[in-house]
């Protein structure tokens, strides 16, 4: 017997599946072309869910009763859309029509389970819906005879596939026939086969987009081996089936507007529907008091989720038909988020008010939370308000979804922020932003104010989003995997979303630039500086420099204009990553006098950052919008719609939660590091139609870094150990050691601490009293010993009130040294760092050469799961103590640099011979006579090489040397060194006195 693989084998497996699930068989007849309904279907559900209704409707209307609903039916559709007649129904004479019933909230009412039960889903094949000609779709599902989807269903094994089911849609199917007619019947199209499914809410003949519907297979794209049938069966044996269907068209599609009133109509993707139904199950499964962990990749429609998510949650009633929240807090500092779920609610509900958005003081969340409202988006920095507020709640159980990508920008950061965005150079930026994330981590503010006594909190339930979990969010929300190691509650891995073409892949078309230098003394005198602060401010010296922004600015500004500005169809925009205020502020300077220079008048840019910053040059503060001579909460709007500002410079803003598709560029000046390099660059990933690829152009980090700080969550991301509570105790046993406490101080300061009752009058400063003392033997310390004991203490304190969240500590000598821990760590003096270096007319720019060292295509391995590392207990570096060297620990450094025990005369003889040839070259006594030794220096160093070349076959071996270990190494100090004292300087001087 010979098996038959058409088509038609596909339509009967979806058609005996989804009857054999609750739909009805309506057979092709019955479809009324001109009305694209099943009009006796909808007829029969009236008089079977509505009599009483019915017989209003016959008095009013006699025998055309039935003709004048349909075409009542008809005018609601054509004018509010499929979604909201089926949500709202539809009312004729002053009588309403329920058109469907959805499944009630709760329990309570069993009338409402009975009329549920009364829906007619309809499954009917080859409908011919066409009043021009005979074409056919494979399958029309409908929901009381009103059509609410198509498919198109293809077989490989039949040499065709889900493109060519994508292709008929583009191609033969007409939008304009009523059936496809966007909104007003079928919401959405299905192009399928046995491999993948895909789908389109909108036919716009070949600006049809369609998006993948797909499970994911082992991280990436397509769907898992099903051994009981076709790949893609969960789609009519799941998602069709009556229940989730019906949920579906009741609490998921939506239909948003832009500020321009054009309409898109939502429907869930795969892993939005599957995470939000699978949180729903086990969050009413499991009550309140649990933590859930959501990674999903970056621009894969986390606010969508986490607004269908809300909703669902304020809703959600438990086995004893209860609601299982009586409050769902969002936390967030997305405004967006705020309009969309205000819009998914109205849309499902009709009701206004439901989102309540904190946007003033604290009182207004105590006000909202003390009234119960369903859902309250506010931000991390009043979360601890959320947490003291619940406390003096315990009857009430809250649903707490912390839309973590964008936690860092508020509360305790912005401290820490605003040092990292005065930083002058990459050096200090880089240094000051890792103590940042070492000092203050986003995640450390949820979980520390997660604590209300110990512990986690039995009333409360965290619902945690992000792309880029760490170790902390993990091992606070995730849950244990296989191996005991915690994972995500759910996954849609960045490797998923790049295969579907979902979002772009940013590391395609990485090019690294690297930046060659050398610094010259410019002053007789030779005084001595702290080493360690002198090589920041030399850095500084370099970042801020002319010449190095003028150099960098022309390579942007002409690579953008030459190369990818034309793409996304001349609508590609560009980011420039900045490393602090000052720097943002310099570049706009710099590019756009050379924009004007050049005359390029089809390029504007715009620049972003907190605060203020200070012209050195003038010493005037300029804010953002100053600058820009726009309101800050313009720029975002300006950038997008006004095709002349092409480039945005940012310093830490708009680097989290800035979702453009038409940004196509980003150039970087920044050290990033781990989830900052991830949440960077995928500012790039939104997808456009006419987005083909993106583009990098990184000044500061290597293609290899950038690899390691995106292999951890390109798919499921785990910690590489969990955290050892004997860290705890390793830490105290340390602490102990400095003897800056002493036990019965923390025993006697935790009594009054933790007294019942009220304070009295005094007790405050008997607190100082038993902190005081450690203080005192604080300050008494050495330099290296405070800074050991202060970090460590540090460390204790953040470890402990993380392993709370994850361990139930019984301890009371750990807790009482975190409480005693936090109160001493806020009266410890601040490290006297001495004063800032700063070194300007000390110094010049001898050399420097920007060059290109890599373009390429960051390819990231298929690993199945990533590791991030978890908490660690780390020492403190020693601060290095100033180096002196005399001439001849230089001479002697110079002899090791060229490999030899001692230079020969004929090495000496060669070097003489290049400088002779140098310092008679009148045009390079010009460029001596008229610059700094910084700008003579750029001439330098090509004559020296060519000059080095000429003579090459003179002293091969030499000139071997000084290229391979000088000029092609110039980032190395005693190269440096070396160059900037025997070659440039002498002849500067030396011309300089000729001249």
């Amino acid at each position: 017997m010979s098996l038959d693989h058409s088509e038609k084998t596909l339509e009967e497996s979806v058609e005996d599946s989804l009857l054999q699930k609750g739909y009805i068989k309506i057979d092709h007849s019955e479809f009324d072309r001109e009305k694209a309904l099943f009009p006796g279907t909808f007829i029969e559900f009236i008089k079977d869910t509505q009599p009483e209704k019915w017989e209003k409707i016959k008095k009013n209307h006699g025998p055309q009763a039935e003709n004048k609903i349909i075409n009542r039916l008809i005018r609601e559709l054509n004018q509010h859309g499929t979604i909201k007649v089926l949500r709202k129904g539809i009312d004729d004479y002053g009588v309403h029509l329920n058109t469907a019933y959805f499944a009630p909230a709760s329990g309570l009412n069993p009338e409402m389970k009975k009329l549920y039960d009364k829906n007619r889903l309809g499954v009917s094949r080859q409908i011919r819906y066409s009043t021009k000609n005979e074409n056919s779709i494979d399958i029309v599902l409908s929901l009381n005879g009103i059509p609410v989807a198509t498919a198109e269903l293809k077989k490989p094994s039949k040499g065709q596939n889900y493109k060519y089911a994508k292709k008929q849609y583009k191609e033969d199917r007409d939008p304009k026939e009523l059936l496809f007619q966007f909104k007003k019947r079928a919401v959405v199209h299905f192009a399928v086969d046995t491999e993948e499914v895909y789908m389109a809410t909108k036919l716009e003949k070949q600006m049809t987009v369609f998006f993948p519907f797909n499970k994911g297979n082992k991280g990436g794209r397509g769907n898992p081996y099903n051994p009981h049938g076709y790949r893609t069966s969960y789609l009519w044996e799941e998602i069709w089936a009556k229940d989730v269907w019906l949920n579906i068209l009741s609490k998921y599609v939506n239909v948003i507007k832009d500020k321009k009133g054009k309409e898109t109509l939502i429907f869930p993707r795969y892993h939005q529907l599957e995470a939000v139904q699978e949180l729903i199950k086990y969050a009413r499964k499991n009550s309140a008091g649990k933590n859930y962990l959501i990674q999903h990749s970056a621009g894969s429609g986390k606010s969508l989720t986490i607004g269908w998510l809300a909703h669902r949650l304020s809703n959600m009633h438990g086995k004893d038909d209860r609601p299982v929240f009586d409050s769902v807090v969002v936390i967030t500092d997305r405004v967006v988020l705020d309009k969309q779920l205000q819009d998914t609610i109205y849309e499902i509900d009709h009701q206004q008010g439901v989102v309540e958005r904190i946007t003033k003081h604290s009182w207004q969340l105590k006000e909202a939370l003390e009234k119960g409202k369903k859902i309250i988006i506010t931000t991390l920095q009043k979360f601890p308000v959320v947490i003291d507020k619940i406390g003096y709640l315990p009857k009430r159980n809250y649903a707490v979804i912390v839309d973590e990508a964008h936690s860092s920008q508020t509360g305790e950061s912005a401290k820490a922020l605003k040092e990292v965005l005065s930083a002058e150079s990459l050096e200090e930026a880089a240094r000051k932003q890792e103590t940042m994330e070492e000092e203050y981590d986003p995640d450390d503010e949820i979980i520390k104010h997660s604590i209300k006594v110990q512990g986690k909190q039995d009333n409360l339930s965290f619902f945690a989003f992000t792309a880029t979990p760490k170790a902390k969010t993990l091992e606070t929300f995730g849950q244990p995997g296989p191996d005991g190691k915690p994972v995500p509650f759910h996954l849609y891995p960045m490797r998923q979303a790049i295969e579907e073409g979902f979002i772009m892949d940013v590391l395609k078309n990485y090019t690294t630039y690297k930046t060659y230098f050398k610094l010259m003394k410019s002053i007789e005198d030779d005084p001595e500086f702290d080493k360690q602060k002198a090589s920041k401010a030399a850095a500084r010296f370099v970042d801020l420099h002319p010449h190095n922004l003028a150099q960098k600015t022309q390579v942007m500004v002409e690579h953008f204009r030459n190369k990818t500005m034309k793409k996304i169809n001349g609508k590609a925009k560009a980011m420039l990553v900045t490393s602090s205020r000052l720097h943002a502020y310099r570049y706009k300077q710099e590019f756009d006098s050379y924009i004007q220079e050049n005359g390029y008048d089809n390029i504007k840019t715009l620049v972003a950052y907190s605060g203020k910053v200070k012209d050195p040059n003038t010493e005037y503060e300029f804010s953002e919008s100053e600058i820009n001579e726009i309101r800050e909460s313009e720029l975002p709007q300006k950038f997008k719609e006004n095709d002349e500002y092409r480039v945005l410079l940012v310093a830490d803003k708009y680097q989290t939660g800035f979702d453009e598709p038409l940004l196509h560029t980003m150039f970087v000046d920044k050290k990033l590091g781990d989830v900052k390099a991830v949440q960077t660059l995928s500012r790039l990933n939104r997808t456009h139609p006419q987005k083909d690829d993106t583009f990098v152009l990184d000044f500061v980090n290597d293609a290899e870094d950038i690899k390691k700080a995106f292999q951890p969550f390109y798919e499921q991301t785990t910690v590489d150990e969990t955290t050892d509570p004997n860290l705890l105790y390793d830490l105290k046993k340390k602490l102990d050691e400095y003897q800056v406490y002493w036990h019965s101080e923390v025993d006697n300061f935790c009594k009054l601490f933790f007294k019942p009752g009220k304070q009295r009058k005094g007790e405050a400063d008997k607190l100082d009293s038993y902190v005081d003392p450690a203080v005192d033997r604080f300050k008494n310390k050495p330099q290296e010993e405070q800074e050991a004991f202060r970090k460590s203490l540090s460390q204790f304190v953040r470890l402990y009130s993380f392993l709370l969240q994850i361990i139930p500590f019984q301890d009371p000598e750990l807790h009482k040294l975190e409480t005693y821990g936090r109160y001493l760590l806020s009266k410890l003096p601040q490290k006297n760092t001495g004063g800032k270096v700063i070194l300007n007319k000390e110094i010049d720019l001898e050399y420097y050469r920007l060059e290109k060292t890599a373009q390429q295509n960051i390819e990231l391995e298929k690993q199945g799961t990533g590791e991030v590392k978890g908490p660690r207990v780390n020492g403190v570096s020693k601060n290095k103590s100033e180096e002196k060297a005399l001439l001849s620990e230089i001479l002697e450094i110079m002899n090791k640099l060229f490999g030899k025990s001692d230079l020969s005369e004929n090495d000496l003889l060669y070097l003489k011979q290049i400088e002779n040839d140098i310092t008679s070259d009148e045009k390079l006594t010009e460029v001596a006579k008229n610059n700094s030794l910084e700008n003579f220096g750029y001439a330098y160093k090509e004559k020296f090489i060519n000059k080095a070349v000429e003579r090459s076959e003179q002293n091969n071996e030499m000139f071997q040397m000084i290229m391979e270990n000088v000029l092609t190494n110039l980032d190395d100090p005693t190269a440096y060194d070396f160059f900037i004292r025997y070659l440039v300087k002498p002849a500067y001087n030396e011309l300089r006195q000729e001249g």
